[in-house]
């Protein structure tokens, strides 16, 4: 909502693509060249039990999303710990993804999956459960921590367990994940909110953890893990706390204004924090990130449409759900509703994205799909509390997220098939950092743009501020499209991937 995307966070709501070109994890390790082993009888239901956990890192963004204002109604959350339930889960998911795709090479795919999902369960348990602000956003914490083991570990075990042709189709039912997770968040956490309440967006993460743990140790063979070249820790904790800091200061900047100290401090701080990153990277003997990657052009490209991509799509669910329940009296189910063909639109322009951008090339499948994301957003800062959501707000973000997925796909292509095959993996994880961490920013940005509204029920000026900011940046960034990326067509041997 997300995702992060994923997510995938697809919407992420992933929608988006990953490194299937060769099979690395999130690490940028590969790990499809060693020899196939004879195939496992378990290996379809192994694969099913891991995609039923990554699903619901998926589900975790979206299903959310819509029960936000109940959320906020029932422990009293001030419009920024609002923020914070959304962002805190994607920041921490995004910060640590690189981590946990190490931990998963040094300690193991299957144990570090299982870590994971019991940490994602146990959080799910103790969100459900919070009594208030700092409970609930303690919980979303360990949920980020527990998906950033255990999403890199779970594609991790698709690669080696797959070989050939059936990897292919594996890879595929990952892909899936994407736009029906998305899709599956927003019915499902309109319908819980409406029915038993809140609290069971997160608990029905409880019985289906369980259930994963006590099955998949008996159908997802340990294997031996490689020696790990060194744990990038202080890399992980630098590059989230510096995230934190610029999501904190964009927030901040809503209450107390963009000058300020309260939000200036902590952007300055953000900076600092990412330059000793940088300098923590560069002096490490094995580096989180690898920087040099930075200087390939595609790279960058990829980081960027995916980032932009991101916080559009994460943002117009934020918004959307707040506006329709505040403003236009929406309850949570009607709000999913409203935001199911959002996402299945989503997930059809990843699928024609994936068509078009070995067809026309990546620069104009990224400037189109912003193009067609600007437009659709265009309506939005016009609506009254007299519009009617359903033929305006639904068609409107529909049409917007048909062009975000088709740039979802173009992100992560961009990245993986300009440039050689070796480097896919390194390439992969950063774009997919770039995502995760794309949600907390757009969240941050467009709470404190739409700040009036989101704190005064039947205000109108702040949905407008941050819709026009949201239009303007998709235009923007598709000009910027046409000079950023690259001419020519990549390899597109990568298939959607779900976070």
């Amino acid at each position: 909502m997300s995702t992060e995307p994923a997510h995938a966070h697809a919407p992420h709501p992933g929608d988006h693509a990953h490194d299937a070109h060769h099979a690395h994890d999130a690490s940028g390790h590969g790990h499809a060249d060693a020899a196939p082993s004879p195939p496992d009888p378990r290996r379809w239901t192994g694969l099913a039990l891991i995609c039923t956990a990554q699903f619901m890192l998926i589900l975790d963004v979206t299903v959310v999303n819509v029960a936000l204002p109940s959320i906020a109604a029932d422990l009293g959350l001030a419009r920024s710990a609002l923020t914070w339930v959304v962002t805190a889960y994607t920041l921490c998911f995004g910060g640590l993804m690189l981590l946990g795709g190490r931990l998963a090479d040094g300690l193991g795919a299957r144990r570090t999956l299982l870590a994971g999902l019991a940490l994602f369960t146990a959080a799910s348990l103790a969100c459900g459960l919070a009594p208030d602000a700092a409970t609930l956003l303690a919980g979303r914490i360990a949920q980020g921590v527990g998906a950033a083991l255990l999403s890199p570990a779970a594609l991790s075990l698709v690669t080696t367990t797959f070989h050939g042709a059936e990897r292919a189709k594996a890879l595929g039912v990952w892909a899936a994940l994407g736009g029906s997770g998305s899709a599956a968040g927003v019915l499902l956490g309109g319908a819980l909110t409406a029915g038993p309440g809140w609290a069971w967006v997160f608990y029905v993460n409880v019985p289906v953890g369980l259930a994963l743990l006590a099955a998949l140790p008996a159908v997802v063979p340990a294997r031996a893990a490689r020696p790990p070249r060194g744990l990038d820790v202080p890399g992980a904790l630098l590059v989230t706390a510096a995230t934190g800091a610029l999501v904190y200061g964009l927030v901040r900047a809503g209450d107390t204004g963009w000058t300020s100290a309260p939000a200036l401090l902590p952007l300055l701080g953000s900076l600092v924090l990412y330059g000793l990153f940088a300098a923590v990277e560069r002096a490490s003997r094995a580096p989180l990130m690898d920087l040099r990657m930075f200087a390939r052009r595609p790279v960058v490209a990829g980081a960027v449409l995916m980032l932009v991509a991101t916080a559009l799509l994460i943002s117009f669910f934020f918004l959307g759900s707040v506006q329709l329940q505040h403003l236009y009296g929406f309850d949570a189910l009607r709000t999913g509703l409203v935001f199911l063909p959002v996402a299945v639109t989503t997930a059809a322009g990843a699928h024609l994205g994936a068509r078009l951008v070995g067809r026309v090339g990546s620069r104009a499948c990224a400037a189109g799909g912003l193009a067609i994301a600007a437009l659709g957003c265009a309506p939005l800062p016009f609506l009254t509390a007299a519009s009617d959501p359903w033929t305006t707000i639904l068609p409107a973000l529909s049409v917007a997220a048909s062009g975000l997925g088709a740039v979802f796909v173009t992100a992560t292509t961009t990245a993986l098939g300009m440039i050689d095959p070796h480097e896919a993996g390194l390439a992969s994880g950063i774009v997919n950092t770039f995502h995760e961490v794309g949600g907390s920013i757009g969240v941050a940005v467009v709470s404190t743009l739409a700040a009036t509204s989101l704190t005064a029920t039947g205000t109108l000026s702040g949905y407008r501020t941050a819709f026009t900011a949201l239009a303007a940046t998709a235009a923007a960034t598709a000009l910027l499209s046409l000079t950023l990326v690259p001419r020519g067509k990549p390899h597109t041997t990568g298939v959607p991937h779900a976070h």
